[in-house]
């Protein structure tokens, strides 16, 4: 009876993704691992051993410094595996989380770390907008109208790229460090449009973040069959997108940031200023 219904139970398992994190647990006198190669050797047994036995396993990061957090929010000995446990019970309903599926724990590692830091970086610009509070002018919810106005531009930019395959990243300056999400949208033979959900909200709220609160920026890939990729952006200034001249976008993708020296430009890419969005294309949004 007790195997059949271990079959029933998921189970999380809390995962050091790096030896930074590892050495920081290693403080803890009830941390059974000397090793991180031994540590990762142990989670990959567990977790083939769960799946061989019909089990359902996710995967969290965990954080030390957030675990040190909860911890002293919940007055939990850090020192102890019951609180370990459950730290990453709490991690289950409130960060990224992925299913183990049999795959090697390398290639599951920075799936995690990339989930993790999506999820930081939506919740830091959800964050944003909303203590950006009402307009003492007009009363209006001014990260709700900037959601809205990038959910439109978005919809906007999508419409008038090249058919094919659409990378798109958007960064914007804030405080402690810049956000940056990137969003993948691909055409069918139909010419719909194809993206993930999670990744489309995520982007549309960092880029009403980038609209609400500026500077920022907005590049686009577009690649095509038998054409030049293409790659061209906007400046997020004052509430609306400053086309970049293709002599900006060169300038961009073609110099080493660190020492200003030119890079040779890839091969088959045409850096160019951004399509026409039409008469109905962003414009600055209302002042507040």
């Amino acid at each position: 009876m007790r195997r059949v219904l271990r079959r029933e139970i998921s189970g999380t398992i809390g995962l050091l993704t790096d030896e930074h994190d590892f050495r920081a647990m290693r403080h803890y006198r009830s941390f059974p691992f000397d090793d991180y190669a031994t540590y990762l050797a142990g989670v990959e047994d567990l977790l083939q051993a769960r799946a061989s036995q019909g089990m359902h396993t996710m995967l969290v990061l965990f954080d030390p410094e957030e675990y040190a957090d909860f911890c002293a929010a919940t007055g939990l000995d850090p020192d102890g595996p019951a609180s370990r446990t459950r730290f990453t019970a709490e991690m289950a309903f409130t960060s990224a989380a992925i299913a183990y599926d049999g795959e090697p724990l390398a290639e599951l590692v920075p799936v995690l770390v990339d989930e993790a830091v999506c999820t930081a970086t939506w919740e830091y610009a959800s964050a944003l907008l909303a203590r950006l509070g009402s307009c003492a002018a007009c009363g209006q919810d001014v990260g709700q109208e900037a959601f809205a106005r990038a959910r439109d531009v978005l919809a906007q930019i999508l419409d008038t790229a090249d058919p094919g395959h659409r990378h798109l990243v958007c960064s914007v300056s804030a405080t402690p460090e810049t956000l940056v999400s990137v969003l993948h949208a691909d055409t069918d033979a139909d010419g719909a449009t194809h993206l993930d959900d999670t990744e489309a909200l995520e982007f549309t709220t960092v880029l009403a973040a980038g609209l609400a609160a500026p500077p920022g920026a907005l590049v686009m890939r577009t690649r095509s069959p038998g054409a030049p990729d293409r790659v061209y952006g906007w400046r997020l200034r004052a509430g609306a997108l400053e086309p970049l001249t293709a002599s900006e976008v060169f300038d961009a993708y073609c110099t080493d940031h660190d020492s200003g020296d030119p890079i040779p430009p890839e091969p088959d890419v045409d850096y160019c200023a951004p399509p026409d969005l039409g008469p109905d294309g962003p414009t600055p949004g209302h002042h507040h």
